[in-house]
């Protein structure tokens, strides 16, 4: 089975995939979320294990407007708790480090550390990545934020680990396939809609799901491309399509709506 996953090898998605599905799958890198998604429309993937939040950093926008593009289906979520290394070249000092380079994502989960240590951060397109830039360029200068792993296969230096601003930094990530599943166990589902613009449009929506006592775990609202200042909202519950509870709630939901799809029930992650 092959697997897409944006980033190089060594980065935080290569090992959600290689834990969610298994050290057997082949994995396919990807420069961006956008190749990532294709390789799976083409079939050069069998499927892709996106990023789609950070329990300190917050949702992944890019990839909720991608689900979106894509008629595809989340088929399963994981949770990767996230460690993040102060990576350097060989015989580097701490002390020298005036720059980080990293993925904004994980930038952004060491803030703290590096306003305390007066380095300077600075985007790049990849965790992986960036350690292999900076073996490249073998600066001294400057360090890369990435996992152990990362720092393993590019033979480079650790200088410190767990600089994450917070210990419980998770990321969580949704299996995406081509074809749909019925979940058999705990399920999640997760849809999309849009409302007319006219007041307590958002209140019934969410009353479908009251009046059902149906537990909406997420919410998330994008704006609408084309629409100024009106909005999708994305909403993941408990329970799949296939009971006939959730199916009420939706069909209910879609009096509402004026645009309803589901991305996708799919078992719950219990790590």
């Amino acid at each position: 089975m092959k697997i897409s996953f944006q980033g190089e090898p060594g980065a935080y998605s290569e090992q959600a995939v290689f834990n969610y599905f298994g050290k057997d799958v082949e994995t396919v890198p990807c420069e961006s979320f956008d190749v990532m998604f294709d390789s799976v429309i083409s079939g050069k993937s069998d499927m892709a294990l996106a990023p789609i939040e950070n329990s300190l950093a917050g949702s992944i926008h890019q990839n909720y407007d991608l689900l979106l593009r894509h008629h595809l289906h989340i088929v399963g979520e994981y949770f990767l708790r996230v460690r993040h290394c102060l990576i350097a070249n060989h015989g580097v000092k701490k002390e020298e480090i005036k720059k980080a380079i990293s993925h904004p994502q994980a930038l952004g989960q060491c803030a703290a550390y590096l306003r305390n240590h007066g380095i300077k951060a600075e985007q790049v397109y990849d965790t992986a990545g960036s350690v292999k830039m900076l073996k490249e360029s073998g600066a001294n200068d400057v360090a890369a934020i990435a996992s152990k792993r990362a720092a393993e296969l590019y033979a480079m230096q650790i200088l410190e680990e767990g600089i994450e601003d917070n210990a419980e930094n998770y990321t969580r990530f949704l299996a995406v396939g081509r074809e749909a599943i019925v979940p058999e166990s705990d399920a999640k589902t997760s849809i999309v809609f849009s409302l007319k613009n006219v007041p307590g449009s958002l209140f019934k929506a969410m009353s479908v799901f009251a009046l059902r006592d149906i537990d909406l775990t997420k919410i998330e609202s994008r704006p609408l491309q084309g629409k100024p200042w009106e909005y999708l909202f994305y909403i993941d519950f408990i329970g799949s399509i296939h009971n006939e509870t959730a199916q009420r709630a939706l069909d209910h939901l879609g009096e509402y709506a004026v645009m309803l799809r589901v991305l996708g029930s799919y078992p719950r992650f219990k790590g």
